[in-house]
């Protein structure tokens, strides 16, 4: 009994479900989408199966990613600890549990509709691929986002059975923010992916990562803004934005010394900004 409580720990902290602020970040934007798409009521169902397909997607994202990053992650000091890296959990073992995860995922689909759980196959496809791309491009963080950001055109779809352009607009900021936030993780690991070879956009903007970064967070605003104008929302939403702008400048002053604490906090703040934008949706719509 204790060695299966073990074994159960070990794929508890695999999956990450220990640091949840993962699933907040991807859990943000899959309610931006539903709450657009249902125009402020969204259906129960369609709600209940995202939210528990956010967890188990994200779940298995780490996953998959610690496989992939199984020779790497023994080199780099904030990684070294995980379980694959500390040989406590055996990569044939981590695939099972990845299995395991995105079949749950699927079993949820089942219940949407045909356009979903067709689109659902290209999500995962993006979910499963994301981990082996920082070998091949210094953009990682972009494809990151077009798998993280893919259950915002899923939402659409679920909701409405089509996705509108608003859905695309949403989506394309979505991938943005988590190219952004994603580089601002990046910064934290910089030097240690320099060494073992890993490519990234923090290495790929190098000194320009800070201008480049505010460049995009204006973009996103201003997508955002134009989802506003398109479903004709109000005051509360452009007053989330505006919290979720000051947020922007927030995490500017956060790395601007490239100090890995301080680029860590910048990142972890951006569960703020999703905040700001969803709360800002709910009570508009309200």
């Amino acid at each position: 009994m204790e060695k299966l409580t073990d074994r159960l720990h070990q794929y508890w902290l695999l999956a990450r479900f220990d640091k949840p602020i993962g699933i907040f970040i991807l859990l943000w934007p899959t309610l931006w989408a539903l709450w657009i798409a249902g125009n402020g009521k969204p259906d129960l169902l369609v709600l209940i199966v995202f939210t528990l397909g956010v967890v188990l997607m994200r779940a298995a994202g780490c996953v998959i990613n610690d496989y992939a990053d199984k020779d790497f992650d023994p080199h780099v000091d904030r990684t070294k600890l995980r379980p694959i890296a500390a040989g406590k959990v055996k990569p044939k073992e981590a695939l099972i549990v990845f299995a395991v995860l995105c079949l749950t995922a699927f079993g949820l689909v089942l219940l949407m509709n045909w356009y979903t759980i067709a689109l659902s196959f290209v999500g995962a496809f993006l979910a499963a691929s994301y981990p082996f791309m920082k070998r091949y491009t210094h953009l990682p963080q972009a494809y990151l986002g077009a798998a993280f950001g893919f259950a915002v055109p899923m939402a659409f779809a679920a909701q409405t059975d089509h996705i509108p352009l608003v859905g695309w607009l949403l989506y394309l900021a979505v991938l943005l923010w988590a190219l952004v936030y994603d580089t601002m993780y990046a910064m934290v690991d910089i030097d240690d992916d320099l060494k073992i070879g890993v490519k990234s956009t923090a290495i790929l903007f190098g000194k320009r990562v800070r201008e480049i970064t505010a460049g995009l967070q204006l973009v996103i605003l201003g997508l955002l803004i134009a989802v506003g104008m398109m479903q004709q929302l109000g005051w509360p939403y452009y007053a989330g934005l505006s919290i979720a702008a000051g947020l922007c400048v927030y995490q500017q002053r956060l790395i601007f010394h490239y100090h890995k604490p301080s680029c860590f906090k910048a990142f972890l703040n951006n569960n703020w900004f999703g905040l700001a934008v969803f709360a800002g949706l709910v009570l508009d719509y309200l």
